[in-house]
């Protein structure tokens, strides 16, 4: 598809970015003037920026990039490139506002370890993308900055927590994002925008700084991009071991993009399709994603149904848990002060006080679910070298919406229930890509998460490009408002 609608500076993915700008072919400064500009087009269409740092500023910087260049020194890949970070994120010197009031003016002191390797690799933080508040939900809205929008719908929702990051990729306000996962937060946006979104393996990238560092978190940072090679290169920026994060893995520098190309024939892939029925779906998402099966055939895999042998309800009663438990932890010195507590949303209130009936005991059977969990799906992998699943369960709603009530004809009992699709991989830890595979008749895109074992990151990225060399769904079907008339 010709993106002739808009500038040829921002239509190219951020590889081809990357390396026009250290082949001198365009200028950081030409870069970041084309990246207002476009912004400040579309940007108004969906809400996905806020935070916005002046134009002047930041051409200067771009202009500080640019004699960098001249003098021979690059600061790595993302030298000179446009940057918004999550607004769960600490940006020092930038606003961090989290979506919610209590943090309205909060300007961190210090970056967030992911930041600070974005930031050393030369990318420009322009500004933050939006969330919801405290990142609660799969809706991006809050009191301080409204509503994020769908790049291919704007009366429908962008997705969340990471809803922000996705639409602004979508829309090529961005040419790569960050963005975090805790039930689905990089995945089931990149499925509602068309782009792709990799929630990494526990520990590949360090999480921080925080003054906890030893309990389980279910929370991630990670990478979107609108291929999969931009996504591996973002990967391979922010991973890596830091000693102040004692469970991050202990890999060296690694190329996430290196060596993507790899054949699939005879790879066996177990399709989990809606857990025998277990998961509710709306009409179109399970027939996307069953004819998305045709594509891994077509690239050699072997691919059959398979099944866990794990109840999902003691799956969902264990996600329970772990999350009261650890929203409780941050938000329950807040909800404790009544002015406070009026600012925090319905949501966050009510998980709070679910991880104040919680006991010892609750929170240890938790752990024994999630970790035989884990070995339920660690079997699964002594045959089968990756898994299926959809990624959302619904396609995007009516952004008037704070969530779906009903799902598949079945009532939702929390506000994140219609989610429940995602919370396997991330309570095992494993790597998850939700890749596009295709539209429904609205024109509303859907994804499809591959799950590989514990830190196979790399294994998932293959088989995410070879999926994209053959599909290419980005690329065949921009937003409507980018194409040429």
């Amino acid at each position: 598809m010709n993106l002739l609608a808009i500038d040829p500076i921002v239509a190219l993915d951020a590889e081809a970015l990357s390396q026009a700008i250290h082949a001198r072919q365009v200028s950081c400064r030409e870069v970041m003037q084309a990246y207002l500009g476009h912004i400040e087009r579309f940007n108004p269409q969906v809400n996905a920026l806020v935070s916005l740092r002046e134009g002047a500023v930041l051409l200067a910087e771009a202009d500080a990039r640019d004699r960098e260049l001249a003098g021979g020194q690059s600061r790595g890949w993302m030298h000179g490139m446009p940057q918004a970070v999550k607004d769960l994120a600490a940006t020092a010197g930038l606003r961090t506002t989290l979506g919610s009031p209590l943090f309205a003016e909060h300007v961190p002191e210090q970056d967030a370890l992911s930041v600070a390797r974005v930031r050393a690799s030369g990318a420009i933080i322009i500004g933050k993308s939006n969330v919801p508040e405290f990142g609660l939900g799969s809706q991006s809205y809050n009191t301080l900055f409204g509503t994020t929008l769908n790049a291919y719908d704007p009366s429908r929702v962008a997705g969340g927590s990471s809803g922000g990051a996705a639409a602004a990729l979508a829309l090529r306000l961005l040419p790569v994002a960050d963005g975090s996962d805790m039930m689905g937060s990089l995945r089931n946006p990149a499925a509602f925008n068309n782009v792709f979104g990799l929630r990494p393996s526990q520990g590949r990238v360090p999480y921080g700084p925080t003054p906890e560092l030893f309990m389980q978190q279910l929370a991630t940072e990670g990478p979107m991009g609108r291929t999969v090679t931009d996504v591996a290169r973002l990967l391979s920026v922010q991973a890596g071991h830091d000693a102040r994060v004692p469970l991050s893995l202990r890999d060296g520098p690694r190329d996430f993009a290196h060596g993507l190309p790899r054949d699939f024939k005879g790879v066996r892939v177990g399709w989990l399709g809606s857990h025998d029925g277990y998961l509710p779906m709306d009409d179109g998402v399970m027939g996307l994603c069953e004819a998305a099966l045709a594509d891994f055939a077509a690239l050699g895999c072997e691919v059959e149904a398979c099944q866990p042998g794990f109840d999902m309800a003691r799956l969902w009663q264990c996600w329970l848990t772990h999350r009261h438990f650890l929203v409780h932890g941050s938000l329950s010195a807040a909800y404790a002060h009544p002015a406070k507590r009026a600012l925090l949303k319905p949501e966050a209130r009510w998980e709070v006080e679910g991880g104040q009936r919680l006991t010892a005991a609750d929170v240890y059977q938790a752990s024994l679910d999630r970790s035989a969990w884990y070995q339920a799906l660690n079997t699964l992998f002594e045959r089968y070298d990756f898994l299926l699943l959809p990624a959302a369960q619904v396609f995007p709603f009516d952004a008037a919406q704070a969530w779906p009530k009903v799902v598949g004809g079945q009532a939702m009992d929390t506000y994140h229930r219609w989610m429940e699709v995602v919370i396997g991989p991330t309570l095992a830890g494993l790597p998850s890509m939700s890749v596009p595979v295709g539209f429904n008749a609205a024109g509303l895109p859907m994804g499809l998460q591959i799950i590989g074992p514990a830190q196979a990151d790399q294994a998932v990225l293959q088989l995410a490009y070879a999926h994209e060399q053959l599909t290419r769904w980005v690329e065949r079907q921009p937003p409507n408002c980018l194409q040429s008339r």
